[in-house]
């Protein structure tokens, strides 16, 4: 097994056991917009659940939607396991599938959350992240009719819990006095954005033997 190998390896396996402990600990010890400081007052843990893609963005309400965006999920997942395994082959440098590690197990860290959350969680339809307008789908909160997001396989919300609580000086023009990062992400997505960045900032260094041959 190449040393490429056990990177892939361990950075899958640290990744995804910090993201989903993380998150399981969130959803068992928190309530629905609850919030702790974790660095003074700048860094906050705020317990959210995103039915759609990373940083808190949506994606649609109907059952198509959120089907595509899981399907999109694993294909894309296949699509850089694919990849990954064929640049190891052809010897590329480790810090290149560091990268690349990062993003899959990023994506993979989501995609588990989507896939099994309902599954392994009672559904309940009047937690406030499970309402969804549009979906067609009503459910009975107390004593009120609630339109509900779709549930099952491949249907559950992701978590989120991180948040920035820094704002931009009042001084500097248009956006002074706003957050800075008003995004609530997780493991898995600050996973997928380092991947990201090193590939963007390092490409001339991954990618150089490349560059000669052309």
């Amino acid at each position: 097994m190449k040393k490429q190998h056990w990177i892939v390896f361990w950075v899958l396996l640290t990744i995804l056991t910090i993201d989903q402990v993380v998150k399981i600990y969130i959803k068992t010890h928190f309530m629905p917009g609850e919030t702790s400081s974790i660095f003074g007052s700048w860094f906050i843990l705020e317990y959210i659940e995103n039915p759609g893609m990373a940083f808190g963005t949506t994606f649609g309400s109907q059952v198509w939607h959120k089907l595509a965006l899981s399907i999109f999920r694993i294909i894309a997942i296949i699509g850089i396991c694919y990849y990954l395994f064929n640049q190891i082959k052809k010897g590329v440098k480790a810090e290149f599938v560091l990268a690349v590690s990062l993003v899959l197990a990023g994506a993979t860290g989501n995609l588990i959350d989507s896939m099994l959350y309902d599954l392994c969680f009672n559904f309940d339809p009047c937690m406030p992240f499970n309402g969804m307008e549009g979906s067609g789908l009503f459910a009975d909160c107390f004593g009120f009719k609630r339109e509900i997001r779709h549930s099952g396989f491949l249907m559950g919300n992701v978590v989120d819990m991180f948040k920035f609580e820094a704002h931009w000086p009042t001084w500097v023009p248009v956006i002074g006095g706003a957050e800075v990062f008003p995004a609530i992400w997780n493991v898995a997505d600050a996973s997928i954005t380092t991947g990201v960045l090193l590939v963007f900032l390092r490409q001339r260094t991954y990618f150089i033997k490349e560059k000669k041959a052309a």
